[in-house]
């Protein structure tokens, strides 16, 4: 919520990749109208079964990539939390390509993704895969947590000048480890009229400060 409450409420809100609705419970109390979208049938079909008394929840299954389902100029805020860290490059820049259609003048996307790429070149990177599974057991080296290996901060930034978007944020965070293999970029239309700051966060410590804030919801 710190992160994103400068763009909530929102009329209408797209997350993508919900799963099994863990942030859709909150989001859904933010907007008018949510579209969560998602390529497996058994997420779809759980959030349904969950949401089933929430008017305001829509359902679309996809193909991993097609925004086709949503009108353009429709959506005031765009979400995807822990899901999109786990696609290819690829992936997300179609994903970015449409963004720029789906969003209204003013609308906002906050998007998790991988950083894991910008880690290629480390010598780590270059160890036999039998070494590296033994420094990862013996908590030597990072895990990956199934990060796509071809994703990074600067390539999204690049997507998104590309894809008529700019970066309006990008925080550079690390999951259980040291290193920064995963970032929250936060997007606008290029034309829209949110400040063009750019702002490049490096956070190594956002573990321990979701770590306090699971401590103190539970208090």
């Amino acid at each position: 919520m710190p992160r994103i409450r400068e763009y909530l409420p929102a009329a209408t809100i797209l997350e993508l990749g919900p799963g099994f609705g863990r942030w859709t419970h909150y989001l859904r109390e933010h907007c008018q109208r949510l579209h969560i979208v998602d390529p497996a049938v058994e997420c779809i079909d759980s959030c349904r079964r969950r949401f089933a008394d929430d008017s305001r929840v829509s359902y679309h299954l996809n193909d991993g990539h097609s925004l086709a389902m949503i009108s353009d100029r429709s959506i005031d805020f765009v979400f995807s939390f822990d899901s999109l860290v786990h696609v290819p490059r690829e992936i997300i820049a179609t994903y970015l390509g449409q963004m720029a259609d789906k969003l209204t003048d003013e609308g906002v996307g906050f998007i998790h993704h991988s950083n894991l790429g910008a880690y290629r070149s480390s010598i780590l990177n270059r160890l036999p895969s039998r070494m590296k599974k033994l420094l990862t057991t013996a908590k030597i080296l990072d895990q990956e947590h199934q990060r796509a290996p071809d994703m990074t901060a600067e390539l999204f930034r690049s997507q998104t000048e590309k894809h008529g978007l700019r970066c309006l944020r990008q925080e550079l965070v690390n999951w259980r480890g040291h290193r920064l293999i995963d970032c929250f970029t936060t997007v606008a239309r290029a034309d829209s009229t949110w400040p063009a700051a750019g702002e490049i966060v490096r956070n190594p410590d956002f573990m321990r400060e979701a770590q306090s804030i699971r401590q103190e919801s539970q208090a």
